[in-house]
């Protein structure tokens, strides 16, 4: 007598011959012996018991503990990725899905593969991206360590959230579907763990149909420690979004530093300034110096950082961006920090002309040291935008000819 295994694959193949294929399951596997077999015979069961059309794709990435063997044997049907990295293997995996809707999940049975059918309900109904929501429906004791409970995951979907309004309060959960279309268009390119967040992100920034279902989470079937490492996958999760946000992590607040810094240097230039019982003078002028040319690199840092996103196809497109491209080009941009430039010698000239005339002896400082502070942070600015401006020039250089 057949086995249950045995049965539910023939089933498929039977299922299979008739109509094409609807969902595709992909499991990224790297050494998953252990857990492998139960995650494929709880998908291939769901098919079988839902009457859905689908296969199980397990994107290896290496395995080196049966896991190929395994799988095959259990009827998934197997795709080798030679690239590292959990990002290489789910898009080596969903360029080889013959679906026309594409589930992940992890191949560690802590994800619930007998209970798809709300992923593939909202997919059906028109949605391109199927997020599970791990917080919604249940985490099992053992299932989620505290930090990433508390901690880890709320922070980290908080700053996605604030970054690029995505709505999702899971952001990082394994389990997830979006259809074949969607996909194609996200063009997805990060390699490792932020793979997930870039999904996201992208499917936001391309006004994507999007929304969450919830799902169980259960501790892996594992002996061993998983691949994931908290600190740092968190980090390289947070420096990406950083990278496609440099608006709220360096423009916005290099522009509020840089106008706090020239509103100071604007009262103080024509001489000290009393608060109450305290003067502000040049002391103060001089932090605020510092504020401007801080607040400066910021902001063209953050440009830089854009631009970057763009051209690698990791970031949500800007128009912002593109019409920068058309009216501040390399051209204006040199002139510009020419003009700074050579209005910063010229003020610490006179400078030198005043220093000169006194036998270059010494001099009143709270006379003196304002032309000399803004010509320095006006030479600073000039060099800066002369060295950006070429900068930037090279970065777009891609975008101008797409």
């Amino acid at each position: 007598m057949p086995s249950k295994a045995e049965s539910s694959l023939k089933d498929i193949d039977n299922a299979q011959t008739s109509r094409p294929i609807e969902v595709s399951v992909v499991m990224p596997c790297l050494n998953e012996a252990e857990t492998i077999e139960t995650c494929i015979r709880k998908a291939l069961d769901f098919f079988v018991r839902s009457q859905v059309s689908g296969e199980v794709v397990v994107a290896d990435n290496g395995s080196t503990d049966g896991s190929i063997e395994i799988a095959l044997r259990n009827g998934a049907r197997v795709v080798h990725v030679e690239k590292k990295g959990y990002g290489n293997a789910l898009m080596g995996g969903f360029q080889a899905a013959k679906g026309k809707y594409l589930i992940m999940g992890d191949a560690d049975d802590s994800y619930d593969f007998e209970n798809l059918m709300p992923f593939i309900e909202k997919l059906r109904a028109g949605y391109d991206v199927v997020m599970g929501n791990r917080f919604r429906g249940g985490i099992k004791k053992g299932a989620m360590s505290w930090h990433h409970k508390y901690i880890g995951n709320p922070v980290l979907t908080g700053v996605l959230n604030l970054f690029f309004r995505t709505g999702i309060g899971d952001a990082h959960c394994g389990l997830r579907g979006l259809s074949r279309e969607a996909f194609n268009g996200l063009r997805l390119r990060t390699t490792g763990m932020e793979f997930a967040s870039e999904m996201v992100v992208k499917a936001a920034s391309q006004m994507l149909r999007m929304t969450e279902v919830p799902t169980v989470l259960s501790p892996d079937g594992r002996s061993r420690p998983p691949h994931l490492r908290s600190f740092r996958d968190g980090w390289r999760h947070l420096r990406f979004l950083v990278l496609l946000a440099p608006k709220w992590a360096l423009m916005i607040p290099g522009g509020l530093m840089g106008l706090a810094g020239l509103v100071l240097m604007g009262l103080l230039w024509v001489g000290p300034l009393r608060v109450g019982h305290t003067v502000l003078d040049v002391h103060t002028m001089l932090v605020s110096s510092m504020l401007v040319i801080v607040g400066y690199q910021a902001v063209t840092i953050g440009f830089a950082a854009r631009i970057f996103a763009l051209q690698q196809e990791i970031g949500p497109p800007s128009r912002a961006l593109r019409w920068g491209f058309r009216v501040l080009n390399l051209e204006r941009g040199l002139i510009a920090g020419a003009l700074a430039v050579i209005a910063g010698v010229a003020l610490i000239g006179y400078v030198v002309l005043i220093w000169s005339a006194h036998g270059f002896g010494p001099l009143d400082v709270n006379r003196t040291l304002r032309p000399v502070l803004i010509g320095g942070v006006l030479i600073a600015l000039g060099m800066q935008t002369l060295l950006m401006s070429l900068f930037y020039s090279m970065l777009g250089l891609r975008l101008r000819q797409d």
